[in-house]
């Protein structure tokens, strides 16, 4: 039975490093609310091994992800509350191991790939860095239908990731070195990679954005639609996730699509 100390520690997690998600989560029922902490917790436990690229290398955040593979599924012991607390909540729940491999690998590919050629390339990044967690998080909701609600989750779960990815442009180059602008979009708009590590702001780039903030908005569309599928204690929270998520497009139009400068 997953303790009091558990849901403790992947709450404050949660509080302390995804402020959104939080907000969201506390208008869940109990029932999903208290899963919901260990399941978030468990992914910033995998999201910074990948980002302690400065104090390991690669080869450690490898292994050390591996290792998290193993406990998250059950097949090794493990003395950390989240990670213990996640095994027992992904039995309970019968979350798919397909889902924890999926988010798993993704995180391996952050360890060595920071550039997406095409979209199709970050889509199946983000099939395992925010889609599975839409699935996982249906899961634990436990919906009528789930094959109805899938579909959807996963289109949401993108659309999140997508969102971020947009926002954190000059971030990403800052403090990774990453690139998550599919190649293909900056190409069609004869944005240069030497044009964003030099945080170059052009009508180019405005355009490049703005076709990544239409692609964003039909995920959303086509999550939101799915929100009926879910169990009717759980409709306003996912609601109010992709309202505050979506908002952030508000604000990067307010700046003209400048998120470089």
């Amino acid at each position: 039975m997953v303790e009091h100390e558990q849901i403790r520690r992947s709450k404050s997690i949660q509080r302390r490093t995804g402020k959104t998600f939080h907000l969201a989560t506390r208008v869940l029922p109990e029932r999903v609310r208290e899963p919901t902490y260990v399941l978030y917790a468990f992914f910033r436990v995998a999201d910074e091994v990948v980002d302690a690229a400065d104090t390991a290398p690669p080869a450690e955040q490898r292994r050390r992800l591996e290792e998290l593979r193993r406990q998250a599924l059950g097949r090794e012991s493990t003395d950390d509350p989240v990670l213990s607390a996640f095994a027992e909540i992904r039995e309970r729940y019968d979350i798919a191991e397909s889902d924890v491999d999926v988010f798993i690998d993704a995180m391996r590919s952050d360890v060595d790939t920071d550039r997406y050629e095409t979209y199709d390339e970050l889509e199946a990044y983000m099939d395992g860095s925010a889609a599975a967690v839409g699935r996982m998080m249906t899961a634990i909701m436990e919906p009528a239908d789930p094959d109805a609600a899938l579909p959807h989750a996963t289109a949401l779960g993108e659309a999140f990731q997508l969102s971020n990815f947009l926002r954190d442009v000059r971030e990403d180059i800052e403090d990774r070195d990453r690139i998550y602008l599919p190649q293909e979009t900056l190409e069609a708009h004869g944005v240069t990679e030497a044009q964003l590590l030099n945080f170059e702001y052009d009508e180019r780039f405005r355009e490049a954005i703005e076709r990544e903030l239409q692609r964003a908005e039909a995920l959303y569309r086509e999550g939101v639609e799915g929100i009926e599928h879910l169990p009717a204690d759980c409709q306003f929270a996912v609601l109010l996730a992709a309202v505050l998520y979506a908002d952030h497009h508000r604000e990067i139009r307010r700046r003209d699509c400048d998120v470089l400068s």
